[in-house]
């Protein structure tokens, strides 16, 4: 008889895949894990990820225009949207989408909702008209969404034209040694890390494994493409731990 264990790995494993299923589970285990959610993301990345995140905020070339509209999507505990409003110079407002409302909640307070507006919705049918937004971003999250062409094309579709869409996202490193040390601390480690500090049985046995199952940097730039993006230009961090795609639409 097989265990609860067994089919809730074979769950993670079928959604990190694709599943049909993928966005009822990821719904499930982000709500579940929301209140250790920041704690480690900052422990598992050994704090790396701040770098990232401002990195990407960097890409946004948001002073462009400070007065703007933006989009952060998947937005989590909010805490990219939270960064970029405290941003010196920076005087617009930031929606904050996501679809699992326990990331938000725990998120809610980090900035006052006057400037970052917390926003319950699904990446791919986002609440808002055409061509609204100032720029988009998404901090690896864009991953987790049930139909990653459908959710480019929708995120270029609330952009105004020119407007900057940015993703920072896990990637593969390519250098063999790398990516040995990588793929261990990935798939050994950090589940295990996970595991005992989240409570939960299998959301960070899925990270790796949607990771594995990510388009490389150059499908991604591609695929970026063909949903309406000019200009895609991609950029590996941190040895290819991680990379950071821009598009303008």
């Amino acid at each position: 008889m097989p265990s609860t264990l067994d089919a809730d790995l074979r769950r993670a494993d079928a959604a990190a895949a694709g599943s049909a299923e993928k966005r009822a589970y990821v719904q499930q285990i982000f709500s579940e894990i929301a209140p250790r959610y920041d704690l480690l993301n900052h422990v598992l990345s050994l704090n790396i990820d701040k770098a990232w995140r401002r990195r990407a905020l960097e890409a946004l070339a948001w002073t462009t225009s400070p007065s703007g509209t933006y989009l952060d999507l998947c937005a989590g505990t909010l805490d990219v949207g939270a960064q970029l409003v405290r941003q010196s110079g920076f005087a617009g407002f930031v929606m904050g989408a996501d679809f699992a409302e326990p990331m938000l909640r725990m998120g809610d307070g980090k900035a006052p909702r006057t400037i970052l507006g917390p926003v319950a919705a699904d990446a791919l049918q986002l609440p808002v008209g055409d061509a609204v937004f100032d720029g988009a971003i998404v901090a690896f999250g864009i991953r987790n969404v049930a139909s990653l062409d459908a959710g480019l094309r929708e995120v270029r579709r609330t952009l105004r034209p020119g407007a900057r869409f940015v993703i920072l996202e896990f990637s593969t490193p390519r250098n063999t040694l790398v990516r040995a040390g990588y793929q261990f601390y990935f798939h050994s480690v950090l589940p295990t890390i996970g595991r005992l500090v989240s409570g939960h049985k299998t959301a960070y046995t899925y990270l790796p494994k949607s990771v594995a199952h990510f388009p490389v940097e150059e499908d991604l730039a591609s695929r970026m493409t063909a949903a309406g993006f000019r200009d895609v230009t991609w950029t590996p961090l941190s040895f290819g731990i991680a990379a950071l795609h821009v598009g303008t639409a």
